[in-house]
């Protein structure tokens, strides 16, 4: 590997200027200030995406799943966005609290599409809200409300080249009981952990 201290960095965007050029006039036209139909459909088919979020200098990324549409478009300028059970970190609500700032990326399982939404947020636990997005006996406590400012579709090069919707599953991936001895200094059966996240997860997918 390279030694850091040796190495030269960029500075100015205009250094990335001249090493890139000017982008595909194609990549900016295809910017939409809202959600268009054909892009409310894509948005539909998607039961994964990446929320990103910013505060205090510090940036962070939350994955968000459901068993159907991961988000909900209420109106072309505005989704919602029901908050289902995680770790109760809560560093994208934080943040969002703190910085509505938002930035959205979804995926397709088979599409070596994704779509990006771009705006600003707020949170709401109005009762009659949260209760449209029951699901058997669950509600959640929070339904992020995104108002949007850019719809666009990304890139496909860089899910061919990772063959990211290849079936063979990656083998050797470190588990959570792995990553918690390791954090925990060998201090933690990770093994017990591991072998019983897969029942916690699947009983506490919606709420606690």
């Amino acid at each position: 590997m390279p030694d850091l201290t040796q190495i030269t960095f960029l500075e100015t965007e205009d250094d990335l200027a001249t090493l890139y050029g000017a982008p595909n006039p194609v990549s900016i036209e295809k910017v939409m200030p809202v959600v268009t139909p054909l892009y409310e459909k894509w948005i539909n088919a998607s039961r994964f995406c990446v929320l990103g979020t910013y505060a205090n200098d510090r940036v962070d990324l939350s994955p968000r799943g459901d068993d159907g549409p991961v988000v909900h478009v209420l109106d072309p300028s505005h989704i919602a966005i029901p908050d289902w059970r995680g770790n109760n970190r809560l560093d994208s609500l934080r943040n969002i609290m703190r910085d509505g700032a938002v930035s959205l990326m979804f995926m397709a399982v088979g599409s070596t599409n994704a779509v990006r939404v771009v705006g600003d947020a707020r949170l709401s636990a109005d009762p009659q809200l949260c209760d449209q997005f029951r699901k058997g006996g669950h509600v959640p406590k929070i339904v992020i409300i995104v108002r949007v400012k850019e719809v666009y579709s990304q890139c496909g090069r860089a899910i061919l080249r990772a063959g990211l919707w290849n079936t063979a599953p990656t083998p050797d991936v470190p588990t959570i009981g792995d990553l918690m001895v390791e954090a925990k200094n060998g201090d933690f059966d990770g093994p017990a952990y591991y072998a019983d996240w897969g029942t916690r997860a699947s009983t506490t997918l919606w709420s606690d």
